[in-house]
Formats: C-alpha cells, structure tokens, sequence
C-alpha cells in the first residue's frame, strides 16, 4: 500500500482512513490521537481520545475533566489496534507524557513524531527512534542556524548571575507546561537550593509534574502582597519563574530591579531577544536543533520525510541532499504555543 492510504493531510490534521483516526487534529473530530498536552496539538472537543496517561492529566488540568466524550490511556510501548491497523506510543523526549504515534498496518510503518528533542531531559523519558518506511517530523529549528547549546551550560549563566548581582531578582519567562519544569529541574541539578518562585499560571501544572515524582525542589507561588516595599525586598536574589508574557505585565513590576531572562530555542536569534527586552537570554529549547534533526532522521533509516510544521522547506532540501525524499506537508494550526511561535521567525536572525 502506499504510505498516503495509510496516512494523508487533511485540514483537521494527520488521517488515518483504514483506522478512522486523526493524530493531534486541529479541530474537533470523532476519534484522535494526541502525542502531547501543549495546546497547538491537544484540543479539546474531540468525541474520543487516545494518549499517554500523562497527557491524558494535562489535558484534563488544562481543558476541564470534560474535554472529551471519553479517552483511552496507552502504556508506552503498548500495541493497540484500530480496526485493522496497530498503533504504538514511543517517548518523544519534548514533555512530560510526550510520545511519538507508530502506525502500522499491511507492513508498512510510519512513525508521527509530534514535537521532540534528543537532549537530555530529567523531567520526562528520552526519545526512542524507531526505524521506519516514512518518519513525520517537525521542524520548528529547522534551519542550520539552530544549534542549541548544551542546556546544563545555559542554566549555568543564570545561576552564576544570581551570585552576581544578589541585590536583584531574576524573572525567567518559560512555557507553563514542561519548559518551566524542565528549567526548575536544570537549575536544581546545577546546585541551586533555594526556594524557587513561580507565577500562579505554572502552578498547576508543577504540581502535577512534582506528583509525578519530578525532583523539583522547594516552590512557592508568587502571592499578591499590600506591603510593596517589604516584598520587593524580600525577592531580591530570588528565581521567579513565570510564562513569557508575565515578564513585561504590571506583575513583574513588583521585583527589585529585575534581570529578565527567557528560556527558548529562539534566543539564539539576537534580534529576537532585544525584541523581547531579554538581558539574559537563555537557549535552552525543547525540540530538535539542526543536527538534532538531521541525526534523527539518519537513525530512523526512512526512506520518505514528512515534515508538518516549522522550516518544512529547508529541511526538505536537506533531505535531498542526502537522497531522501523530504516532502513539506503544510498542515496548519501547529505552532501557537511554546517554543514555535508563530510570529518568531528565522529572518530576524542576526549574523
């Protein structure tokens, strides 16, 4: 069979006919499969649904226990079957609960990545590869500027610029769900054993990271205060953690003299940081960079690429390059929360 009656792009997303499936659907359809909980992949609405029992949690936290008609948690590596096609769910490395969709059906397997990395990551499971015939990838850092640093190196400035200027408090903008709890994990493993303030916005989610088994240390939500001048004095020092939006609302008007920082792929794109007002951009990113990707791509020995989102053009060249069939599928509604930012684009790189 070919790989498009197994799989096709749609305008609600990834179909599978022989199943009658959606993978991480962009509108609400009868049955879907979601490889994870951020927002631009798992809506709610759907008549049924089929995930991680981690993201399955986060779904429910985010959308209500009624997100969907009803739901179905698969174990990772467990084989279920659909009809007549045999899905499986493979850590992907990008959050906690992530997973890789595999497809499989008349010898054929494709293999939908959903967003990934290849770093390490304390809070979730790594990314498994999976060899494959076509492997559906993103690329949101899909092009060969986007060479991540080492993430424990990143976390290293700021905690060397906490002890350097005590007098002052530093606001770090992350993503609310698995970024911010991926930073307060880094900065533990870095030494860091202060309490570590966060924005009531990340509460929920860190809770259920930490009733996961998650090591992340003393945290304290950020409670409103009447006495200005005693709190502005009694986070001077301290880690604020808070989404990327927070850091420059009236609530971080409340810290002495702050050091903005912001966590993301992104900040390797200089303008983008001034952009933002960041004085201390951290690169710290969970998806795949360049060689990240291609590496990925080398490992799962497919013959066809499949690229949903991100730079599809330029990494499909790449595929060429290397014989492989690279095929942008243009699919929308991907990139409208974390790290892909839909307004963050590569032309305001910076030589």
């Amino acid at each position: 069979m070919k790989p498009s009656d197994l799989l096709m792009p749609t305008p609600a997303g990834l179909y599978c006919p022989p199943a009658d499936i959606y993978v991480d659907p962009v509108r609400p359809v009868a049955r879907a499969l979601i490889t994870h909980g951020h927002s631009d992949h798992a809506r709610a609405g759907h008549g049924a649904v089929l995930a991680t029992r981690e993201t399955l949690a986060i779904m429910a936290l985010r959308y209500g226990e009624a997100f969907t008609g009803s739901q179905q948690a698969a174990a990772p590596g467990e084989t279920i079957r659909i009809g007549a096609v045999d899905f499986r769910f493979v850590p992907a490395g990008h959050v906690l609960g992530s997973a890789q969709i595999v497809v499989e059906h008349k010898g054929l397997r494709i293999v939908v990545s959903g967003d990934y990395k290849r770093e390490r990551d304390p809070t979730c499971a790594p990314f498994e590869p999976v060899t494959c015939d076509v492997f559906i990838t993103e690329a949101t850092f899909g092009l060969p500027v986007f060479r991540h640093p080492p993430a424990h190196a990143e976390t290293a400035k700021l905690v060397d610029s906490v002890r350097l200027f005590p007098e002052r408090t530093h606001i770090v903008g992350a993503y609310s769900l698995g970024k911010a709890q991926r930073l307060m994990a880094l900065i533990r493993e870095a030494g860091y054993e202060r309490p570590l303030y966060i924005h009531g916005a990340v509460e929920k989610i860190t809770e259920f990271y930490r009733a996961e088994g998650v090591p992340l240390g003393e945290v304290r939500k950020v409670e409103p205060s009447e006495r200005k001048a005693e709190e502005r004095k009694a986070f001077a020092g301290e880690i604020v953690i808070c989404p990327p939006s927070a850091i420059q609302d009236l609530w971080s008007r409340r810290f002495p003299d702050p050091v903005t920082a912001f966590a993301s792929g992104w900040m390797r794109v200089r303008a983008r940081a001034r952009q933002k007002g960041v004085e201390l951009p951290l690169i710290i990113s969970d998806h795949a960079d360049w060689d990240d990707l291609q590496a990925t791509i080398r490992e799962v020995c497919a013959g066809e690429i499949w690229i949903t989102h991100g730079e599809a053009e330029a990494l499909a060249h790449w595929c060429g390059t290397v014989g492989l069939k690279g095929t942008p599928l243009h699919l929308v509604g991907y990139g409208d929360e974390g790290e892909a930012e839909p307004d963050a684009r590569p032309a305001e790189v910076s030589a």
